[in-house]
């Protein structure tokens, strides 16, 4: 190990400050000081003994200072750093982003020593000098240089990891492994177009890029999966933590000057799309979140394509459905749109019978029939990936998983979830919590759940639509010739009843009226809205009001959602029903027992 710094070494770095990453650096051992934590970074200076630097050591090198390898009085050789100017201030930063640790800590500081010499003055044969001009020099070097080579010293590679918003001249080599649809918006200062892409490099680091309005235009015809790109001229801001989908601390906005070059006859890295995947039955802490989601599961159904009419612009969508299953023994619903549902879509309905891995990244989860992902502009499918995950998952349903039964995780969101996540405990509250407090929700909806029973239900009231079988809209009926539905624009022979009814439910504290629908509704009630409107049909209509009679003080768990609505020019609450559950008075107590030890403490 190295016991000593390498003389000069500050003096070094500062004639080379953007160093070649294809020439060999000479020796760089420095010794640090003053470590200290900088949120997810460490900046420390460095010191050859006669001069010193400020430094900042890159996040992706953190482990080195939690595992003590690097702390104050080591030495460290610099592999690879960037020195930039710190913009309205007089002074630089070394950016380290490569080093090792070649010495444990010193007993001290090291100090050169200043030593007092008298040397004699040594006369030399007069040379002659040629003057040439810096152009001139420039031009011979790179004329005795092969063209790769002279490229290679005119363009030095950032690893995205070296990046951030104090460098000035920057080129990165990226794959494009994610790109999202152009999108168009209109706010106060006028219209607007913006599209982003997701890019990696050699070292699988991401960061997102983002284009808008001109370099939108300029750059989404250029950016094609797959291809690899040489991009500069762009800029760095902190990535805001609620709308980041990859893992930087930076994300990149590229302008209309920016340069998007193809990497032709290179030699391109191949890096793999990176997944983070989350079982299904671990989805719940997730719903209603700004973070996206990536799962993996088998495929137990697909979904005809249906049309979806979209609120904001009228515009029509395709949408599939597909259920996924994985070795939690969950199932979840995953909504395809646009141009995944017609035509990913349409391989996996072909290839259903044969029970085909899906892995998706980038998943929005919802609290749709308890819990449900949905894809977005930017979501990738990958069908039977060559993956550990993809095989351990098919041997997993070949020997045992299709043969098991499945469970919807919407409707087994419970306490004794061992997530621990958004289950039926989670924000528990009595009903004298939210009716004696009109103002919850008035920013944007809030979520409680309760432990409540139905306790009055208005028979005269209509408690079910017809609706689409396809699409599950409210569909017209049409004199002798079926039902119409606007969301599929087809009529069909046939329809069915969903439910859309309102109830009266209390608990200890007091009650209040619930908006409850479709399949909620029918686990509270206790049978299909086609049955109960069969009963009701009748000419003794008992069995109907013995079935409501029945469905009431019959406790449930519940999730629900506050929110305003106006009523003859008067804010109310609005209680809708997101998922049911029964008690599990096991859980029950357990949470009961929890309750009164803090009671006692």
């Amino acid at each position: 190990m190295a016991k000593s710094v390498s003389p000069g070494a500050i003096s070094s770095i500062m004639s080379n400050p953007n160093p070649d990453s294809s020439v060999d650096l000479s020796e760089i051992v420095v010794q640090v000081l003053d470590i200290k934590s900088a949120g997810n970074r460490y900046t420390f200076t460095v010191t050859d003994g006669k001069n010193k630097l400020k430094a900042i050591l890159q996040s992706s090198l953190s482990s080195e200072v939690i595992n003590g390898n690097i702390q104050n009085l080591v030495l460290i050789r610099i592999t690879d750093y960037t020195l930039n100017d710190i913009p309205n201030k007089n002074e630089k930063y070394l950016i380290v982003t490569k080093c090792e640790a070649v010495s444990p800590p010193l007993e001290a500081e090291i100090k050169a020593e200043v030593k007092s010499e008298d040397t004699g003055i040594v006369l030399k044969p007069k040379q002659e000098v040629v003057t040439k001009s810096a152009a001139q020099i420039i031009h011979e070097q790179n004329g005795n240089m092969a063209p790769a080579a002279r490229t290679s010293m005119t363009r030095r590679v950032h690893p995205l990891a070296s990046l951030n918003p104090y460098q000035g001249n920057w080129t990165i080599k990226v794959r494009l492994t994610a790109k999202g649809t152009m999108r168009h918006y209109k706010n106060s200062r006028g219209e607007g177009c913006v599209f982003n892409v997701e890019l990696t490099d050699e070292d699988g680091t991401q960061i997102q890029a983002t284009m808008f309005n001109e370099a939108a235009r300029k750059f989404f015809d250029v950016f094609e999966m797959g291809k690899v790109y040489y991009i500069s001229k762009g800029t760095l801001k902190v990535a805001n933590k609620q709308f980041k989908t990859v893992q930087n601390d930076y994300e990149m906005t590229l302008n209309e000057n920016s340069q998007v070059e193809v990497a032709i006859n290179e030699a391109a890295f191949i890096p793999e799309t990176m997944f983070n995947f989350v079982p299904i039955d671990q989805l719940g802490p997730y719903v209603q979140q700004k973070e996206l989601i990536d799962v993996i599961g088998v495929v137990q159904n697909v979904s005809p394509t249906m049309s979806i009419r979209r609120k904001i612009d009228n515009e029509t969508i395709p949408k599939r459905d597909i259920t996924i299953a994985d070795d939690t023994k969950k199932t979840v619903t995953v909504s395809l749109w646009g141009g995944l549902a017609t035509d990913l879509g349409q391989k996996l309905l072909d290839m259903a019978n044969d029970s085909p891995i899906v892995a998706i990244k980038s998943l929005r989860v919802s609290d749709f029939q308890g819990v449900s992902l949905s894809t977005v502009a930017k979501s990738i499918i990958e069908i039977n990936p060559d993956s550990p995950d993809s095989q351990k998952l098919k041997s997993w349903y070949c020997s045992e998983g299709k043969e098991t039964t499945m469970e919807s995780l919407g409707s087994t969101l419970s306490p004794s979830m061992k997530s621990g996540g958004r289950s039926m405990y989670t924000d528990r509250v009595t009903l004298d919590h939210i009716t004696s407090n009109p103002s919850l929700g008035e920013e944007k909806p809030v979520f409680y759940s309760t432990r409540a029973c139905m306790s009055m239900i208005k028979s005269d009231q209509t408690m079910y639509y017809r609706a689409c079988k396809t699409c599950n809209k409210k569909v017209t009926e049409e004199i002798g010739s079926g039902y119409w539905c606007q969301g599929c624009q087809k009529t069909e022979t046939d329809c069915s009843l969903r439910y859309i009814l309102s109830a009266k439910f209390s608990d200890a504290s007091g009650g209040a009226w619930f908006s409850v629908f479709s399949d909620d509704a029918e686990k509270i009630i206790g049978c299909p809205a086609d049955e109960l409107d069969k009963m009701k049909s009748q000419d003794d209509s008992s069995d109907f009001q013995t079935q409501l009679k029945k469905a009431t003080w019959v406790p449930h768990l519940l999730r629900l959602m506050v929110a305003p609505r106006e009523y003859n020019n008067e804010k109310r609450q609005r209680i809708t029903v997101k998922s049911v559950c029964p008690v599990d008075f096991a859980a029950e107590s357990k949470l009961l027992l929890e309750e009164i030890s803090l009671m006692k403490a």
